[in-house]
């Protein structure tokens, strides 16, 4: 056999199995903290900031900690890898990735949606005749 073959078609296989993998690993499915618990994958859970509840910055792990109410209503304490979040202190609702472990959700990710400074204060625009 040519070489040049078998050498070609190790690197496709192994670019297939690799996208593979990849695909798999950032398939993330939507969940609360209870679906968190039960699957050990990596998931997104969609929720709000307990600002009433501590959290601290850790500087020797470099992790931040809060607590954070998903969307049933379940509270739960939250370790980011990684300092606090930029807008995190604006944010109406966070987005956080990871898994369920330890009695707390470890994310590897936060993302913040912040209030639209396009969006009116007094309301919705009424239309004019």
């Amino acid at each position: 056999m040519n070489m040049k073959l078998v050498i070609g078609g190790a690197v496709i296989v192994l670019g297939l199995v690799l996208g593979t993998i990849n695909f798999f690993e950032s398939n993330v499915e939507y969940g609360d903290f209870a679906l968190a618990r039960t699957t050990h994958k990596k998931i997104q859970v969609k929720g709000e900031w307990v600002k009433e509840r501590e959290s601290s910055f850790d500087a020797e792990k470099i992790q931040y900690s809060f607590f954070m109410k998903d969307d049933s209503g379940e509270i739960l304490k939250v370790v980011l890898d990684g300092a606090k979040p930029n807008n995190f202190d604006l944010a109406t609702s966070v987005v956080i990735k990871g898994k369920y472990m330890d009695h707390y959700f470890h994310a590897t990710d936060v993302l913040t949606k912040c209030p639209s400074k396009y969006e009116g204060k007094s309301g919705p625009m009424k239309k004019q005749s």
